[in-house]
């Protein structure tokens, strides 16, 4: 469980981040941020194989970052050019290596993003602190970030290709799937094809809400065989993205799902939490998405 990852005085920082959380986070002012469990009807449900992290993009207590699996040190140049020589991670090396540190300090909140091509490359829009570590498919293809600036003018966004604010494309990860545009679900069954579909059910996908909140919803679907397995306590289809996510915002006033968008297509989904793997498939990650606490 990646132990020793975070100090204890780390940890002690870690649980301070939750402490005015709350059951609804959207109407506390100090909110920053929540890691429960849900079913999928989006209730709170302590052996609910919906693993979900909620959290204020703008709260002063939080940082973030970008990591992708680099041979050498993130943002190292050679000859003035960043340099972008990348090699297999898996999700626990990518999280807890030199290049995931902000300041000296591992992060307090993880999910893989974007996916891998068979040379170890991610292939969507990956911005990390303003440098880009993009793919082939970066135009075509969603992703999500945090803006940059001061906390409390920070935004989070789920558009395809780069933003026209430059101070948009801050902290990206690529990602595939759009099931909310604009607050209107989509269905995406047909277009991620039958495999993706109805295959791969091992989801880790993001939210965003009409009050700015952002939802991290990772599925572990590979749990079944060791948990009691109810009508809401399942693996995700698309199809059921709508209601869990309404749930939870709900339940957490939260506001309505504006945007939402897959992580992962099912293959490699993984979920860290103040020093603890809660979900990880032994594939390499092609990005991963950070949350630290300042």
């Amino acid at each position: 469980m990646l132990a020793g990852i975070i100090s204890t005085c780390d940890n002690m920082m870690a649980n301070s981040v939750t402490k005015n959380s709350g059951r609804c986070a959207g109407n506390n002012s100090n909110f920053s941020l929540e890691f429960l469990k849900t079913n999928n009807n989006g209730e709170r449900y302590d052996k609910g194989i919906n693993h979900v992290i909620i959290f204020n993009p703008r709260s002063p207590n939080l940082d973030f970052k970008v990591n992708v699996g680099l041979k050498h040190q993130i943002y190292a140049k050679n000859k003035g050019l960043i340099k972008r020589e990348y090699t297999a991670k898996l999700f626990r090396e990518i999280i807890s290596d030199e290049n995931a540190k902000l300041n000296g300090k591992l992060p307090i909140v993880a999910i893989n993003a974007d996916y891998i091509d068979p040379e170890n490359k991610p292939q969507g829009l990956n911005i990390s602190r303003g440098v880009e570590y993009a793919g082939i498919f970066k135009d075509k293809r969603s992703s999500f970030g945090i803006s940059g600036g001061k906390p409390s003018e920070r935004i989070a966004t789920i558009a395809m290709g780069r933003r026209g604010n430059n101070n948009l494309n801050y902290n990206l990860v690529g990602g595939n799937g759009r099931f909310y545009i604009q607050g209107k679900f989509k269905d995406i069954c047909k277009a991620l094809g039958k495999f993706a579909c109805e295959g791969a059910t091992n989801r880790s996908l993001v939210a965003i809400t009409s009050k700015g909140y952002v939802i991290f919803l990772v599925n572990d679907a590979k749990a079944n065989s060791q948990i009691l397995i109810s009508a809401n306590n399942k693996e995700l289809l698309p199809s059921d993205f709508d209601n869990v996510l309404t749930g939870i915002a709900k339940n957490n006033c939260l506001g309505t799902i504006q945007e939402g968008m897959l992580f992962d297509g099912g293959m490699s989904p993984g979920l860290f939490y103040n020093n603890r793997v809660y979900v990880e498939n032994f594939g390499p990650i092609g990005s991963v998405f950070l949350i630290y606490k300042k």
